[in-house]
């Protein structure tokens, strides 16, 4: 069958396995062959994608949850959607989560997801205790901070590659009510948008819209979120307290043609989303949906890109050159007019030391949104020597066209923990690229 992630590129022909119990894993890996292990397909890029893939998303039982402590034990095929489901009405919410719920617990694992906290609490790898995997020969190895550790913090950003994740428990996080106490600032580039992330550090979240093809004085304004997790007595009453699920009620139908995207409907778009705040700064309270993933109000957004789909660049650059890094980026992208509607700027914290195959490092990440067209892969390779000038790196969970083995944060070569049974489009690109 044809598969692709969520960029809708690459597509490729696979076979697909799939099961609910760990027993119809073992069966699936002892046939020939190389697998990997896919969870809902919202990753970027080739990561996930093999000629063999076991698809876990059926592999969702709940195990655990002790709802005194916070501690949550599940299935690795449980959507965070799911748990948040389950959590909410209890008090408690995700320690970590990226712009999408409707992703799986192990791919959480697999990309070691970081999102608007990480500055404050780190990636997801910080607050797991402990894991299930199931290696190429169908042993299973439990794994945690003090049993196996080795293991444990070579899956984090190993993207499938040191076994099969089963089962995950993590710590969860207190809250009192659903809503989210927000300040809104604009900024009127990106370099007053780092003075504001840099005011924002007492803050648990942050996030930035950047705009990509503004110029001159202008160049990457932006507007920078920050936000708690609101008390009780914060909220007005008919806000609600405890609130989960807002259903999707926008969906796009079909693949948009090709030039609907261009620089001047997203120069439009740009200008109205900025424009849209009329105040320097705006305070609100904003139900969890709406702050952490505003997309997933849309059904099938990646439709917008059209039939050829698109690519999400993700790079992280180092704090002492993020401002000279941010600078030559944003100048290329408006020079030929490569805007991205979706660009996202945030601010990352310390690096993770014992999780090494990790994406964050102290400083800045910025992802783009760029649809494929006969430009699209020369532009990467361009932003691939900025990034690398300014020693910074690539996410995995977003990378297509890697040219450059020293861009990811990668130790495949040098680990007894990656398992030789397990393998993917990406994977084999990186290795030839070390060679």
């Amino acid at each position: 069958m044809i598969i692709s992630n969520w960029g809708n590129y690459p597509k490729i022909d696979a076979s697909v396995y799939s099961g609910s119990f760990a027993e119809e894993f073992q069966i699936t890996l002892s046939k020939s062959g190389k697998f990997i292990c896919r969870g809902n397909g919202r990753s970027y890029g080739d990561a996930s994608l093999h000629t063999d893939i076991i698809a876990m998303t059926s592999y969702s039982r709940f195990i655990d949850f002790d709802s005194e402590k916070g501690i949550l034990n599940c299935q690795s095929g449980v959507l965070l959607s799911e748990i948040l489901e389950v959590i909410i009405p209890k008090g408690f919410f995700l320690p970590v989560t990226p712009g999408t719920k409707f992703i799986t617990l192990g791919g959480a694992v697999a990309a070691n997801v970081h999102g608007k906290n990480h500055h404050s609490e780190g990636s997801f790898s910080s607050h797991v205790l402990g894991l299930k995997l199931m290696g190429g020969d169908g042993s299973v190895v439990h794994c945690s901070p003090n049993e196996n550790s080795s293991l444990f913090w070579e899956t984090f950003g190993a993207m499938g590659l040191t076994g099969i994740i089963l089962e995950v428990s993590i710590q969860l996080k207190k809250i009192q009510t659903s809503q989210i106490k927000v300040e809104s600032l604009k900024a009127k580039n990106f370099i007053q948008a780092m003075e504001l992330f840099e005011e924002s550090q007492t803050w648990t979240y942050s996030v930035a819209w950047i705009d990509c093809l503004s110029k001159g004085k202008q160049l990457g304004r932006s507007i920078l979120m920050r936000g708690e997790h609101a008390k009780l007595d914060e909220i007005p009453s008919e806000k609600g307290t405890l609130k989960t699920t807002q259903k999707r009620n926008l969906n796009v139908p079909f693949n948009f043609p090709g030039f609907t995207l261009n620089k001047y409907t997203i120069k439009g778009f740009n200008a109205v989303y900025y424009g849209r705040q009329r105040k320097k700064e705006s305070s609100f309270f904003q139900a969890y949906n709406d702050f952490f993933y505003p997309l997933d109000f849309i059904y099938n957004w990646n439709r917008m890109y059209g039939s050829r789909g698109f690519t999400q660049y993700q790079c992280a650059i180092p704090l002492e050159y993020s401002e000279s890094g941010l600078k030559e980026i944003l100048e290329l992208l408006s020079r030929k007019g490569k805007g991205s509607f979706l660009a996202v700027l945030k601010r990352f914290g310390k690096k993770d030391p014992l999780a090494v195959n990790s994406f964050p490092m102290e400083g800045y990440t910025l992802a783009l949104d760029f649809k494929i067209d006969n430009e699209t892969v020369a532009l990467t390779k361009q932003l691939d020597e900025i990034v690398k000038k300014y020693h910074g790196r690539l996410y995995l969970a977003k990378d297509s066209f890697c040219s450059d083995y020293s861009l990811v944060n990668y130790t495949r070569t040098s680990s007894k923990y990656f398992d030789e049974k397990f393998s993917s489009m990406q994977s084999i690109r990186i290795q030839k690229l070390n060679k």
